[in-house]
């Protein structure tokens, strides 16, 4: 019994000590910068040069899942760098970025930074900035455009995720053109749907090609579009 009782008080002043313990909490800052690298394609029109770069606007591509994590030539499968590939003649330079992870979302502030670095190393026009993207690279490019709203001259996107609670933070100048296919299994058309009627609801100018008939792959008619490069060269933010 004695022992027991020895025990018994043993515990008690382990817990009154325990109870006697305060929280704390501890406010510090550290720099978390981490340096990443992206791989990318960039095409240059045929009369592009030092002198003439100011003449010059540049798009911004952003691609699916199914070309992330892969070869850099896996790129090439759909839209502008396709097209590229083909020998379309874009009336701008065309900036095509690889998301390096397969099973990861883009990581726009990379992307940004890439975007930024090559409009001040090749010089071309930064209030003629366009960006577009196809699914996953759709959802990205809608991220970017509401993140960072100063940046951008016009906007197309196809078949993405859409940030409908963040409509209000996009520029009110922006120009918007959005494409997704009826029948869309993997991003359904209602993401876009809900989209442009709160675009229209913000006075935003916006059109919006919805394609019956059309699955997940929309982007080869949305890229297709007759008049689409010539209507992104022709935007420009205000000074």
């Amino acid at each position: 019994m004695r022992k027991l009782f020895q025990l018994l008080v043993l515990l008690m002043f382990l817990c009154q000590g325990c109870s006697a313990q305060k929280s704390s909490l501890i406010e510090d800052t550290k720099r978390v910068n981490q340096s990443k690298e992206l791989s990318y394609y960039l095409f240059l029109p045929q009369n592009f040069s030092e002198d003439t770069a100011e003449d010059f606007g540049l798009l911004l591509f952003l691609h699916g899942g199914g070309e992330s994590g892969r070869e850099l030539a896996d790129v090439t499968k759909h839209g502008p760098p396709k097209m590229m590939a083909d020998g379309y003649p874009f009336p701008f330079l065309v900036l095509a970025p690889q998301n390096p992870y397969k099973k990861k979302f883009w990581d726009i502030w990379s992307v940004k930074a890439l975007l930024d670095q090559i409009v001040v190393d090749y010089g071309v026009d930064p209030n003629r900035i366009y960006l577009t993207g196809l699914s996953r690279g759709g959802s990205a490019a809608w991220e970017l455009a509401v993140q960072f709203p100063d940046r951008f001259a016009a906007l197309a996107v196809v078949c993405g995720r859409t940030p409908v609670p963040y409509a209000h933070w996009l520029d009110k100048n922006l120009a918007i053109k959005m494409f997704h296919g009826v029948d869309d299994p993997i991003i359904p058309v209602s993401e876009s749907d809900q989209m442009y009627q709160a675009l229209l609801k913000r006075g935003l100018q916006v059109e919006y090609q919805r394609y019956e008939n059309t699955g997940h792959n929309s982007w080869d008619k949305a890229y297709s579009s007759p008049g689409l490069f010539d209507w992104l060269n022709a935007q420009r933010k205000s000074e």
